[in-house]
């Protein structure tokens, strides 16, 4: 449990920045090289490089070498946990609702019993 919590910070941080966002966004598409990954941003490359390296720390994104141009591929995997999280805290909300809206019907039916009487 800690060391999926560990992770998800890791993947929320990473995601945190919209940089990173748009990096995701763009590999999403397909793998792609660094060049092309940062040329959007107007920033240099040691910069932009700073805001890969946490996204391959959190897991999602990985890359691979071939003389002097790296690829970057998104790791879907990764991702997925994310998604499975939102999905657990969109089930707990729902079911919270759900009670909710129970309580305010049966409230709402003793308030009507009880003008009833009146």
């Amino acid at each position: 449990m800690d060391n999926y919590r560990v992770a998800l910070d890791a993947i929320f941080h990473a995601l945190s920045d919209p940089t990173r966002r748009a990096v995701v966004h763009r590999l999403g598409e397909g793998p792609a090289t660094v060049g092309e990954l940062s040329q959007p941003f107007d920033m240099a490359l040691p910069s932009f490089m700073k805001h890969m390296r946490v996204l391959e720390d959190a897991g999602l994104v990985s890359s691979s070498k071939s003389g002097r141009v790296r690829t970057c591929m998104l790791e879907r995997d990764k991702l997925a946990a994310a998604e499975r999280w939102f999905e657990q805290q969109r089930a707990l909300w729902s079911s919270r609702y759900d009670n909710l809206d129970q309580l305010l019907e049966q409230l709402q039916g003793d308030d009507n019993g009880s003008q009833a009487s009146i």
